[in-house]
């Protein structure tokens, strides 16, 4: 591989064969997947009706949820769902449409950057090979779709990364070409080329927008990533003297421009205040505090108050970093052998120095932290890139000792393949039919202990409960002999691009029908038709109430389009800013929940209807609405 990474780079052009892949692979699943189901209780809905919330409000400075503070984030996310509201309207599928285009984003930059990276180990009547598998890998692999079923900021990190490392290798490129006699090879307009020097104040100043985007897309980790790259890889390749050629004061100003008017504001309008003594908090404080120190320094620290979030244990969270790129991670151990930096390497370093980099600062920092199982979704671009360059180079007919080591992957994902396929068709064909109209819920087991984790309903599912999910699992287990079998055979062959176009459809069939049992699944997750059954039934002066805390219902706020009250729910995400002189009075205790029953009309969803209509019968008349996923619908009328 040294030597011809010693020869000039082909010309790579974005293949529009290639773009058509990748374009049908995000259509069929991101926007194949945009209208349904509805919104999740949890963040998914809690970020979706900030936005809304700020269109109605015409702030775009300070979060509402439920017309209280909400400092936990900040805005570029609102921003993009309410802009996106306020073009196509209020829906669910309008508020989602940002982070499908963005996973479209992320999916032509890391084409973009396998071109860079891996124009020369590709056929070469082929060269963005590594770029187009990269890509695939990372368009259907299982951690970056289901991290884009709900409205979370992960997915734009990954694009802030990805775009982050790139133009950092353009920069660093092009300041090194006056030492460098064979010019600068570097991705312009989709093309890989050998050009004369260009001055690097471009790829710097976009660096420097990149980075502000990042930071308020997450906050200060926006930061740690993306620089602790630069100053790692500077320091590696002891090439450090460069940091001070990268343009640095027109790139503050840059990065001053984008990122600092939205703190100046948001610290500036939400100033300290006094806080209540005895709960943790200190005895003056506002956005500034909590933002800045509670949500980035004391979760770091795990002292984040409240401490509203599971924890991850460390080997779990590694071995998720591996799951999520599944089935692409079975060739990563080719791709570490492959492109692993070698000391002779580190002055003119391969693509294996910024892949391994970038991951290890992503899955190193959270190994420190507080994590949950999603946070290593920054570095599945990075694994991506290895496993498709590593696909890519096997693909060549001079190197049949790698060809043999993807085989050899194979024959793991034929064994893989063969026992998920068998499960899956076992299930299919024998989990008995449940009957008609049957709630989800009385199917399940419950683990509220685990309902912290982002996935923690799935360790809910039975034998009993799988006769609902019986189209997806038999599509399932025909996925997988085309992933095991079927591209097992075909590499054996020799035909290894069609083994790898296999494997990328087998997965879109696969994830499709994850989002079918997703759907079918909904009721436990989110509140959408309960929600709407009170919206067709409440009038002027009707009160909705949430019994429990707002997460555990708060897609009423979206659907209902009206303020919601909550019965012993001043915790967690409104707890903070319901301390504001201006924060409305939607918490209820179980005193002000009687004399409510007994004075308007309510509409009241609680998980413990029988206890509720225990308490509420001798006060008011008490009715069943309607009844989903475990939850039910109370009215006194």
């Amino acid at each position: 591989m040294t030597n011809e990474q010693t020869q000039p780079a082909p010309t790579a052009r974005w293949s529009p064969r290639s773009l058509a892949l990748i374009l049908a692979a995000w259509f069929v699943l991101q926007i194949g997947g945009l209208f349904s189901p509805g919104l999740l209780d949890d963040v998914d809905s809690v970020y979706i009706e900030i936005a809304r919330e700020m269109l109605h409000r015409h702030d775009y400075v300070t979060p509402y949820i439920d017309g209280i503070r909400f400092f936990d984030k900040p805005p570029l996310m609102y921003w993009m769902a309410a802009g996106s509201m306020r073009v196509f309207g209020e829906y669910d599928w309008a508020a989602r449409l940002p982070i499908a285009f963005a996973m479209l984003a992320l999916l032509l930059a890391v084409y973009a950057l396998g071109l860079r990276l891996f124009a020369r180990l590709s056929p070469v009547d082929a060269p963005d090979r590594g770029a187009l598998y990269s890509a695939l890998a990372v368009a259907t692999g299982i951690g970056p779709y289901l991290y884009t079923r709900f409205f979370i900021p992960d997915i734009l990190i990954c694009l802030w990364m990805t775009l982050s490392v790139h133009l950092f290798l353009i920069a660093i490129e092009r300041l090194r070409a006056p030492h460098d006699h064979r010019g600068a090879a570097e991705v312009i307009v989709g093309m890989v080329s050998t050009t004369p020097p260009k001055s690097a104040l471009t790829p710097c100043l976009l660096f420097a927008a990149t980075l502000a985007l990042n930071l308020l897309t997450k906050g200060l980790i926006g930061l740690v990533f993306p620089l602790g790259f630069v100053f790692l890889y500077l320091a590696i390749t002891r090439q450090l003297r460069l940091l001070w050629k990268l343009h640095l004061i027109p790139s503050l100003l840059v990065f001053g421009i984008i990122a600092l008017p939205w703190h100046i504001l948001a610290a500036l309008r939400n100033p300290a205040i006094a806080l209540p003594a005895g709960v943790g908090l200190p005895a003056r404080g506002g956005w500034a505090w909590f933002y800045l120190y509670n949500e980035h320094i004391a979760r770091f620290l795990q002292k984040r108050i409240p401490h509203d979030y599971g924890q991850t244990p460390v080997w779990l969270f590694w071995s998720f970093a591996i799951i999520w790129m599944i089935p692409w991670s079975a060739f990563l151990p080719a791709a570490i052998e492959l492109f692993w930096p070698r000391r002779h390497q580190l002055e003119q370093p391969d693509a294996g120095l910024p892949l391994f980099l970038w991951a290890g600062i992503v899955l190193g920092f959270f190994t420190l932290s507080a994590r949950q199982e999603y946070y290593s979704l920054p570095a599945l671009p990075a694994l991506g890139l290895l496993a498709g360059g590593a696909l890519a180079w096997a693909d060549r007919a001079d190197v049949a000792y790698e060809r043999r080591k993807m085989l050899l992957a194979s024959r793991y994902m034929l064994v893989l393949g063969a026992i998920v396929s068998c499960v899956c068709g076992y299930f299919a064909v024998m989990a008995p039919t449940p009957k008609p109209g049957v709630d989800i819920f009385s199917l399940l087991t419950n683990n509220p202990e685990l309902y912290n984790l982002s996935l923690g309903h799935l360790y809910d599912l039975t034998g009993a409960a799988m006769g609902l999910f019986r189209a997806p699992l038999a599509g399932v287990a025909i996925a997988m002999l085309l992933i095991g079998p079927g591209s097992y055979l075909l590499r054996r062959q020799g035909k290894t691009y069609a083994a790898n176009l296999t494997l990328a459809a087998a997965m879109v069939l696969v994830l499709t029908c994850v989002h079918g049992g997703l759907a079918r699944f909904y009721p436990i997750l989110g509140s959408k038709e309960l929600a709407l059954d009170v919206a067709a039934k409440q009038s002027p002066g009707d009160l909705i109430v949430l019994d429990g805390e707002l997460t555990s219902g708060s897609t009423l706020l979206f659907y209902t389009r009206q303020p919601v009250h909550l019965v012993n729910g001043r915790v967690n995400g409104p707890w903070y800013g319901s301390f504001w002189p201006d924060a409305p009075h939607i918490f209820e205790d179980e005193t002000s929940l009687r004399q409510l029953w007994g004075s308007r009309h309510i509409f009241l969803l609680t998980y413990n209807p029988v206890q509720r209509m225990k308490d509420l019968q001798g006060i008011a008349p008490v009715h069943t609405l309607a009844s989903a996923g475990g939850k039910t619908v109370l009215t006194n009328f």
